[in-house]
């Protein structure tokens, strides 16, 4: 099923005296909530809605802890969740302290099933 998609007009914050150029963006065609989800998987599975449902659940109490334990938590081909911090510059190493750090990101890398899963998708212009 291709992806949709419209063309958006933006300007070039650094120089707002260039023309609009027009860039790509998805439009969504709706969501699916964690119960949705959770029947599906059953559907091509031997698990009950609930027994995805609660590793589901397991999975969203675990991954900040690990993650906060200073570990990266690799998911084999769905991916990783890795903890990175924002911080104010200063002037030498011995004067950046936990002070400086101002938050903190969880960010996923996307393994390679995903990558491949996405690189042949199709696109339909709205």
């Amino acid at each position: 099923m291709p992806v949709n998609y419209i063309a958006v007009p933006k300007v070039n914050p650094n120089n707002l005296s260039e023309p609009v150029k027009y860039y790509a963006q998805v439009v969504s065609n709706g969501d699916i909530n964690l119960r949705d989800l959770a029947t599906e998987i059953s559907l091509i599975s031997t698990l009950s809605i609930a027994d995805v449902t609660a590793v589901i659940e397991i999975l969203l109490q675990v991954i900040p802890l690990k993650l906060t334990d200073g570990k990266i938590v690799r998911l084999a081909e769905l991916g990783y969740f890795s903890l990175s911090v924002s911080s104010e510059g200063v002037n030498t190493a011995a004067e950046l302290t936990s002070k400086n750090i101002k938050n903190a990101n969880i960010k996923f890398r996307p393994g390679q099933f995903f990558e491949k899963a996405v690189k042949d998708v199709e696109y339909n212009k709205l």
